[in-house]
């Protein structure tokens, strides 16, 4: 099943039905519990062999689409590609189950409104084109919209899972008090500069600045420094964040001194101090407060998230049953060897 940790997750139209890279499905075997025509039961959800086929097809007419050989049944290659595919449908229905649980529905409406704006997205309101479309992938319009409706789905999971997540003005204390260095602002100093690729023009700027002429004209008409070139070199440079020759003369300058040519490894600046050096600060909690509320929140609401699909596993490993050949390589056939298929 697919899923990203954030809200609203993306669902480019006619993708596949991706997988977690997480924990394995939980174990669980072969068993004659599995109706004929299935390859898969997850408690009272079914896996039919034509879910599984479909989504085999797709991953066929994805290779195909890339111009790559899709591999051939019974080799290793196949067999990792269908544990892909079984993995991925036992994982959804465990998702569906614990919609269930949690009293989590979609509606046709839902499912209707999100396809339209996908279609959109994807330049395929036209129904010629998104039929064409369609057919190019090797999908129905009955699998997009379950796609849909699984992305719909995934994103109310998500949102009940972390609804009582919340950050507290003590983690908000904490956190500032461990990360102090994020907060600080080292010395600064307004300055001007221009920036060129040779010496001999960069001489020449300074003689001309000497003489008189305005060094924002010529910022404006020389430098190579695009971030300051519209302010006619101004900018606010900060102790240990210029590269070293530039940083040594603006802090050891006086106001109003202009520097010689200085070689850096971007060329050749010629630098004038502005005004006085600006003490180091740190930033007060209250100016970022909201900001860490919001790490901090994001931060939970994953790791919530991520505890939530771990615990899936070891909850539904029980239930899950396979069709002699669909099981994974921990669980055993009903001829009692240990297969190796996925």
């Amino acid at each position: 099943m697919s899923f990203r940790i954030r809200r609203n997750i993306a669902l480019p139209l006619l993708a596949l039905v991706a997988v977690l890279a997480l924990a394995a499905c939980g174990g669980g075997s072969s068993s004659t519990d599995v109706p004929e025509g299935a390859i898969a039961v997850v408690g009272d959800k079914t896996i039919t062999k034509e879910q599984f086929d479909a989504l085999m097809e797709q991953q066929k007419k994805a290779a195909e689409s890339k111009k790559q050989d899709f591999p051939a049944a019974g080799t290793a290659q196949y067999e990792a590609v269908k544990a892909t595919v079984v993995k991925g449908l036992v994982e959804q229905q465990e998702w569906e189950l614990e919609a269930e649980a949690m009293g989590i529905e979609v509606t046709d409406q839902e499912i209707e409104t999100q396809l339209n704006q996908v279609r959109e997205q994807n330049g395929l309101t036209d129904e010629q084109k998104y039929q064409a479309e369609l057919t190019k992938a090797g999908i129905t319009d009955a699998q997009v919209r379950d796609q849909v409706r699984v992305s719909i789905l995934t994103n109310k999971i998500y949102e009940a899972v972390i609804k009582k997540v919340t950050v507290s003005d003590a983690d908000i204390q904490a956190y500032y008090d461990k990360n102090p260095t994020k907060y600080q602002q080292p010395a600064s100093r307004e300055v001007r500069h221009i920036l060129v690729k040779n010496e001999a023009l960069a001489q020449k700027l300074h003689d001309q600045i000497q003489g008189g002429a305005d060094f924002a004209k010529l910022a404006e008409k020389y430098t190579q420094d695009t971030a300051s070139k519209a302010a006619g070199g101004k900018f606010t440079a900060f102790k240990g964040r210029t590269v070293a020759p530039f940083d040594e003369f603006v802090f050891s300058a006086k106001t109003g001194d202009l520097s010689d040519p200085i070689k850096t490894e971007f060329g050749w600046h010629i630098i004038e101090v502005l005004g006085p050096v600006k003490p180091a600060t740190t930033q007060p909690l209250a100016d970022v407060k909201d900001e860490i509320q919001t790490t901090l929140l994001q931060t939970k609401q994953n790791a919530a998230m991520k505890a939530w699909i771990a615990a899936l596993p070891a909850k539904y490993g029980g239930e899950v049953a396979y069709a002699p050949g669909y099981a994974p390589a921990t669980a055993t056939d009903t001829s009692g060897g240990t297969t190796t298929t996925g």
